[in-house]
């Protein structure tokens, strides 16, 4: 029987590869921090093995503090070697070495893939795999069991393809993308080093139909997807193809689960969609936009560069570069609050009132 309560500490080598380990100097050229030595005893001799929250981490663990909230921990840690901001530097205990840096999780994230790398396809098309002979997948390619490989496919150099995946007639991948098990793609154009989480759909019809005299007439969707490189796309997420003009998630935009982007909307670079959010068709976000967990965006509208919409937000109408707004609909962060503290004086005076009349009674 397993014990499902057993842990061997962050990384479980059962999932995750490791490499290393690494000097200190090494650590500290990867993260571009200032590498501090510690005040008593000295780097270990073999370098430091892996990463490890502070509360857990070891003599060879490197770790890190980037919120204040958990300063406590800090005095207490074991690690070997800790990520601090300068305003920590002399927090650091003394057993401890320190990177210092003014970005403490940018650090911690660029030593974690120097111990946990992107991983690396073993090359080759499992048996159980349909590949079309039109087909072009690249000999350094991994196309996993029961993966469905369509005609004209093109796969680039280092893909991995997860289990029951299917490849439309057509599509193409450029180098180095990671896709799920049960990934769905069709009529889509993909970059370099794309990754595209379990379950996602993209490329499907979008929602798109006219109204006749007998009832509803659906519009042919002749478009696209393109996504561009350095875009990560989450698990059950669904991307609709453009109706007439393509759907264009730009270069290097996060996406996470669960997300919907209608047909003809068009992500600028570096756009961050939170879960459950849901673009509506030919809406247009430009570059750096965040869009905050079930927000809801109308179709045919812009927003700006570097906006930033809020949780739950109802977006109706345009949004100008830069604007935070929040509510349905939506409106600039200010505003919104101000009407809740108006609404809660009349709340209370309204109860006070009711209050008067009833002792009058």
């Amino acid at each position: 029987m397993v014990d499902c309560r057993a842990s061997s500490g962050p990384a479980d080598p059962r999932f995750f590869t490791r490499v290393g380990p690494f000097d200190a100097s090494v650590l500290a050229e990867t993260a571009g921090a200032e590498l501090l030595p510690p005040r008593q005893g000295s780097f270990p001799q073999d370098g430091y093995t892996g990463i490890a929250p502070l509360q857990v981490a070891r003599a060879r663990d490197v770790s890190f503090l980037d919120n204040r909230r958990y300063a406590p921990l800090l005095e207490h840690t074991q690690a070997g070697l800790v990520i601090v901001a300068p305003a920590f530097a002399d927090k650091v205990p003394e057993h401890s070495a320190a990177l210092v840096t003014t970005t403490p999780y940018l650090a911690w994230s660029r030593i974690a893939r120097l111990f946990h790398p992107r991983q690396i396809g073993k090359g080759g098309v499992h048996p159980s795999a349909v590949v079309d002979p039109s087909a072009v997948v690249d000999p350094t390619a991994e196309v996993g069991p029961f993966v469905v490989v369509g005609p004209d496919v093109q796969v680039g150099a280092g893909c991995i393809i997860g289990s029951h995946s299917v490849l439309d007639h057509g599509v193409q991948l450029g180098a180095d993308c990671r896709i799920g098990s049960m990934v769905t793609l069709s009529h889509a154009l993909v970059g370099d080093r794309v990754t595209i989480l379990p379950g996602a759909r993209i490329g499907q019809e979008g929602f798109g139909f006219a109204v006749g005299p007998e009832g509803f007439e659906s519009v042919p969707q002749l478009g696209r997807v393109i996504i561009e490189h350095d875009v990560e796309i989450g698990a059950n997420s669904t991307i609709d193809r453009g109706s007439v003009n393509d759907t264009v998630i730009g270069a290097g935009s996060r996406l996470d689960n669960l997300v919907q982007i209608g047909h003809n909307a068009q992500l600028g670079r570096c756009c961050i969609v939170v879960s459950q959010a849901g673009i509506s068709g030919s809406t247009v976000l430009e570059d750096y936009v965040t869009v905050a967990a079930q927000a809801g965006l109308i179709g045919h509208i812009r927003i700006g560069a570097k906006a930033r919409i809020g949780a739950q937000c109802g977006v109706m109408s345009d949004v100008e570069s830069g604007a935070d707004v929040i509510g349905s609909p939506a409106m600039p962060f200010r505003e919104f609050f101000r009407n809740v503290a108006v609404l809660r004086k009349l709340a209370k005076k309204a109860s006070g009132s009711a209050k008067g009349d009833s002792d009058k009674v």
